[in-house]
C-alpha cells in the first residue's frame, strides 16, 4: 500500500467547514442544555452564555492561529508535541481529545432520548443502540458525504431556532423592558449561579476545536481553518444569547428543572404542538453526535500516524477513505457511556476534560510563538493565549473546589 493510499482526501472548503463547526456546537448546546443553564443561572442565563462565550472565544482564537501553523489531524496533540517535544504529553492530550468527543457524543445520545419521548416512550437502551449504529454507518460512508449531510441538518436546526425565537418573540419585548434582570449583579448567590451556569454553557461552545482535527481533509487549511473557527464562534454566540433570552422570559425557570427537551416546553407554552421542535431537535442532536464521532476518529488517525496510538487506527478504507477501525472504536465507547451516565454528568465531564486540554493548547501557543516568531496567515496578540490558559485553570479550580 502506497502512502497516498493511506491518506485522507482534501475535499472540504470554507462553507462546509463552517457548517461542520456550527453543527457540533449548536446540537447539544441549545437543544439539550439550555434548560440546565436556565435552571442554574435563572434570569441571568444570557449572562452565563456570554461569560462562556468569552472564555471559549479566547481559546478559539488560539486554536485559529495553531490551525494555521500546524494544520494536522489530532491537532491538539500535534500542538503539544511541536511546543514541548514530549511524546507522552502529546499522546495524553490526543487521547483526552478522543475522550471529549466520545463523551460529548454520548451526551447528545442521551438528549436524543429525551426529545424522542415527545413522540413515543421507547426503551432508552434500544434507542441509543439503534442511534449509535446509524451514526457509525454514516461516519464510515465518507467524509464529504458525512459533512454534506451534517451541513444540511445544521441549516434545519438553525431554522428550528429561528422558529422558537419567532413564536416566543414577545420575550424580546420583556427583555427590552427588564434587561437589567439578566445581569449578574453583585449578589454572591447570583454571581455563583452565573459562573456555575457558564461552566455548563461552556460545554455548549465545545466544537470549534473539532475543525482542526479534520485539517488534513480541508482545502487550504492555513487560511480556511482560522476563518471557519472565527465565523463559527460569532454565529453560535449570537444564536445562544438570543435563545437564552427567549428561554429566560418565555416561561418560569423552575419549569425547566429536569427537562431533557427544554425547547419543546417553550413551543408548547405558545400553543404549538411540541412535536414540531422536538422533530428538529432530534435531527440536531443526531447531527452533533455525528460530527463528534467524525472528529474523534480523525484524532485517533492522527495519533496512530505519529506512532502515539495503535497502528490499526491509521488504516483508511480503500474506497471510502475513512478510518473505519477508529470510527467503530469511538462508537463502541460512546455507546457504553450513553447507556450508563446522566446528561448533566456527561456535560460536566466533557467540560472538565476540555478545559484541561485547552489549558495545554494555550500554553503550547505561548511557547510556539517564542520558538517561531514568524507570523502565520492568522495571528493573535502574544498575551492572549496566556490569559486564556489562566482563565481555563480558574474555571477548573472553581468547579473542583468552589
Amino acid at each position: 500500500m502506497s502512502i497516498a493510499d493511506n491518506q485522507l482526501r482534501r475535499s472540504i472548503g470554507l462553507p462546509l467547514l463552517t457548517l461542520y463547526g456550527l453543527g457540533t456546537i449548536l446540537g447539544a448546546g441549545v437543544y439539550v442544555l439550555i434548560g440546565e443553564v436556565v435552571g442554574i443561572a435563572g434570569s441571568a442565563a444570557p449572562s452565563a452564555f456570554v461569560l462562556a462565550a468569552v472564555l471559549a472565544g479566547l481559546t478559539a482564537l488560539s486554536f485559529a492561529e495553531l490551525g494555521a501553523r500546524v494544520p494536522k489531524s489530532a491537532g491538539e496533540a500535534a500542538y503539544a508535541l511541536a511546543a514541548f517535544g514530549r511524546r507522552r504529553l502529546s499522546a495524553a492530550v490526543g487521547w483526552a481529545v478522543v475522550a471529549v468527543g466520545t463523551v460529548s457524543a454520548a451526551t447528545m445520545a442521551r438528549g436524543f432520548v429525551g426529545y424522542l419521548d415527545v413522540f413515543a416512550e421507547l426503551p432508552a437502551p434500544l434507542v441509543i443502540v439503534a442511534l449509535v449504529a446509524l451514526l457509525t454507518a454514516v461516519a464510515v460512508w465518507g467524509i464529504s458525504e458525512s459533512l454534506f449531510a451534517a451541513a444540511v441538518i445544521t441549516l434545519v436546526e438553525i431554522a428550528g431556532l429561528v422558529f422558537v425565537c419567532a413564536i416566543a418573540g414577545d420575550s424580546f419585548g420583556s427583555f427590552a423592558r427588564d434587561w437589567r434582570s439578566v445581569l449578574p449583579g453583585f449578589e454572591s448567590a447570583r454571581i455563583i449561579g452565573v459562573v456555575s451556569g457558564a461552566f455548563i454553557a461552556f460545554y455548549a461552545f465545545i466544537g470549534f476545536e473539532d475543525m482542526v482535527n479534520i485539517a488534513e481533509e480541508v482545502k487550504e487549511p492555513e487560511r480556511n481553518l482560522p476563518r471557519a473557527i472565527v465565523l463559527t464562534l460569532i454565529v453560535s454566540t449570537a444564536i445562544y444569547v438570543l435563545v437564552a433570552i427567549v428561554a429566560t422570559f418565555a416561561i418560569p425557570a423552575e419549569r425547566f428543572a429536569g427537562s431533557s427537551a427544554p425547547l419543546a416546553l417553550i413551543v408548547e407554552s405558545r400553543g404549538f404542538p411540541p412535536g414540531i421542535i422536538a422533530a428538529i431537535s432530534l435531527v440536531a442532536v443526531v447531527n452533533g453526535a455525528l460530527v463528534q464521532i467524525i472528529m474523534a476518529s480523525r484524532v485517533l488517525y492522527g495519533l496512530a500516524s505519529d506512532g502515539l496510538a495503535p497502528a490499526a487506527f491509521a488504516k483508511v478504507h480503500s474506497r471510502t477513505r475513512t478510518p473505519v477501525i477508529g470510527t467503530v472504536f469511538v462508537a463502541g465507547i460512546l455507546l457504553a457511556l450513553s447507556l450508563f451516565l446522566s446528561l448533566t454528568g456527561l456535560a460536566r465531564i466533557t467540560s472538565f476534560i476540555a478545559l484541561s486540554i485547552f489549558t495545554v493548547v494555550n500554553l503550547a501557543l505561548v511557547r510556539i510563538k517564542r520558538l517561531d516568531p514568524a507570523r502565520p496567515p492568522f495571528s493573535v496578540p502574544a498575551p492572549l493565549p496566556l490569559v486564556a490558559a489562566i482563565l481555563c485553570l480558574a474555571m477548573i479550580g472553581y468547579e473542583a473546589f468552589g
